[in-house]
C-alpha cells in the first residue's frame, strides 16, 4: 500500500543529502529552535577549574615500570619468577612467561619534588613541577577493544557516549565556527575501535567527536564543489528556511531536527574557520620548530599538538590526540622489542608535548586547560617473547597538568614489582570523576536519560581524586 508522504518527510528520507540542509541561525533569527540548540553554551554546577581538555592518549598500553614507576625489586629479581604473578595474567595465553625483566631505561628524580621519570623524557622532565603523576591506575580488561572503550567511555562494551561527548553535552560549545570535540590521529592509523572510540553513544549525533585529517583540508568533503560559490549555497539555504520554519513549529517535539540543523549550519560556518585553524604556516617559524616540524620523527605528533593548542585557544572543549595507530609496534603495544618500541614513541612525544607544555603555559592557557596522558593500561613486569612485556591493567601509570591540578606530587603507588595498584587506587571511574569536577560538574548529577534510565559517565561508581586537586 502507497502512503503519501510530505514534501519535508521525502527530504528527510533522502538520507544526508540536500534536503537536510538547514541554518540555526536562520531559524535562531525567528525565534524557532532557539532553545533547543544542542551546542548551545551551559552553565555547569559550579564554577569551574578547566574549559577545556587535551587528552594524549598513548593507544597500546605505554609501560609504567620503563618511564614513570622504577622498581629496584625487578633489578634484583630479573630472569626470576616473581610470587604475585598468575598465569591468567597472560592476553589470551600469549607468550609471556613467569620471568621478571627490569628496566632498559635510567631513571632519574626531576623537579623540586623529585618526580621520578625515565631517560626517554628528556624535555618532558622540564615539567615534572606541573605535573601530577597517578601511580596507582588499574582498569578492569587487557584486551585492547575493551579497555580503549573503558577509558574513554567508561564501560568495557560499546555503545556509551565518550568523554568528550559528556563535556560537550555538560557544557555546549564556546566556538561557533568549530566543533566542540575534535579528534586528532596518528599518521599509522586509527586506534582499534575506530570511531566507536570517539561515538556519541545513544546522546544526539551533535555530541559526537570530529576527527581531524592530517593533511589536505581537515575534514573530508567540507570544501564545496569549485562550481558552487558561497554565494549560491547561501541561496540555496535561504530557500530552505521557510520549510525549517514550518516544519518545527508544526513538530515541536522532533528533538532530532535541532542536532540535525545545528550540524550542517556548523558545517557551512567550518568551511572558513577549520581551514584557518589547521593552517599551522600562520604560526611563527621559532613555535613551528618548538614543536618538532623540522624533525621527520617528531612532525607529525608535533603538528597535532599545535593543532591542540590552536584548537583550545578557539574555544573547543576537548581535544583528544591519539600517538599510536593500528595495532602492534605501530601503537605502544610493546609485545616483541619494548626497547625498539619505546625508543620510537618516546622520541615522537617528548619535544611536542613538552612544547605544548610550554605554549599553554606561555599563553595562559594551562590555567583553564586539563592535559591528560596515559593510555588504556600498562604493561606487565615479566617478560613476553624474552624483550617485550605484555598488557597490564591491574597497575599503571597516568598524569595530569594545568587547570586545577597540584603539580610536582605523585599519587599512589604499586607494589615493589609493579603488578598491581596498592596505595591510594585510582579507577577509571575515579580519574573520569576528576576530569569532571574539574571542569565543574558533580559526576552524579550529570546525567543523561535514556530508555527510562539516568545514565552517567561514571555508572555507579567514582570518586573525586581531591589530593590531586590544587
Amino acid at each position: 500500500m502507497m502512503h503519501s508522504l510530505t514534501r519535508r518527510q521525502i527530504l528527510q528520507q533522502a538520507g544526508a543529502g540536500f534536503g537536510s540542509v538547514a541554518l540555526q541561525s536562520l531559524l535562531g533569527a525567528e525565534g524557532v529552535l532557539s532553545s533547543t540548540n544542542p551546542l548551545a553554551p551551559k552553565a555547569p554546577h559550579f564554577a569551574p577549574k578547566a574549559k577545556s581538555v587535551i587528552f594524549l592518549f598513548m593507544y597500546g598500553g605505554p609501560s609504567h615500570v620503563d618511564l614513570f614507576d622504577p622498581k629496584p625489586e625487578l633489578e634484583k629479581w630479573h630472569g626470576k619468577p616473581i610470587p604475585v604473578w598468575k598465569k591468567e595474567d597472560a592476553f589470551m595465553g600469549g607468550k609471556t612467561k613467569n620471568v621478571a625483566m627490569k628496566s632498559y631505561y635510567r631513571f632519574g628524580k626531576h623537579g623540586q619534588a623529585g618526580i621520578d621519570m625515565a631517560e626517554t623524557f628528556p624535555n618532558l622532565a622540564r615539567h615534572a613541577d606541573d605535573l601530577c603523576v597517578i601511580r596507582s591506575m588499574h582498569a578492569e580488561s587487557n584486551n585492547h577493544g575493551p579497555a580503549i572503550f573503558q577509558m574513554n567511555t567508561g564501560f568495557i562494551l560499546p555503545g556509551r557516549p565518550c568523554m568528550g561527548s559528556w563535556a560537550t553535552y555538560g557544557l555546549g560549545s564556546e566556538s561557533e565556527n568549530l566543533p566542540s570535540f575534535v579528534v586528532l590521529l596518528d599518521h599509522q592509523g586509527a586506534p582499534v575501535n575506530g570511531a566507536l572510540n570517539w561515538s556519541n553513544g545513544f546522546m544526539p549525533a551533535a555530541y559526537q567527536g570530529v576527527p581531524f585529517r592530517s593533511s589536505g583540508e581537515p575534514i573530508a568533503y567540507l570544501t564545496p564543489p569549485k562550481n558552487v560559490s558561497r554565494a549560491q549555497q547561501r541561496a540555496r539555504l535561504d530557500l530552505l528556511k521557510q520549510w525549517n520554519i514550518e516544519f518545527a513549529a508544526a513538530n515541536p517535539a522532533e528533538s532530532q531536527l535541532a542536532a540535525r540543523i545545528n550540524t550542517y549550519e556548523l558545517a557551512f560556518r567550518m568551511q572558513m574557520s577549520a581551514s584557518e585553524c589547521t593552517d599551522l604556516s600562520r604560526e611563527p617559524e621559532s613555535v613551528r620548530k618548538m614543536y618538532g616540524l623540522d624533525n621527520a620523527v617528531t612532525a607529525h605528533f608535533g603538528k597535532n599538538c599545535l593543532l591542540a593548542r590552536r584548537l583550545v585557544e578557539r574555544g573547543v572543549r576537548f581535544v583528544q590526540l591519539y600517538s599510536g595507530g593500528n595495532e602492534g609496534p605501530k601503537a605502544w603495544d610493546a609485545h616483541d622489542d619494548l626497547k625498539k618500541n619505546h625508543d620510537l614513541h618516546c622520541a615522537e612525544t617528548d619535544g611536542p608535548i613538552a612544547a605544548l607544555l610550554d605554549d599553554l603555559k606561555i599563553t595562559g592557557l594551562l590555567d583553564t586547560t586539563l592535559v591528560v596522558w596515559g593510555g588504556e593500561f600498562g604493561r606487565s613486569p615479566v617478560a613476553e617473547n624474552g624483550k617485550g612485556r605484555d598488557h597490564h591493567p591491574k597497575g599503571f601509570t597516568m598524569w595530569m597538568a594545568g587547570a586545577g591540578i597540584k603539580g610536582g606530587q605523585m599519587y599512589g603507588s604499586t607494589d615493589e614489582f609493579g603488578y598491581a595498584a596498592v596505595e591510594n587506587r585510582v579507577s577509571v571511574p575515579d580519574l573520569h570523576a576528576t576530569m569532571l569536577h574539574l571542569l565543574g560538574f558533580d559526576h552524579e548529577q550529570l546525567t543523561y536519560r535514556f530508555q527510562g534510565r539516568d545514565f552517567r559517565l561514571t555508572d555507579v561508581s567514582g570518586e573525586v581524586v581531591k589530593a590531586v586537586l590544587a
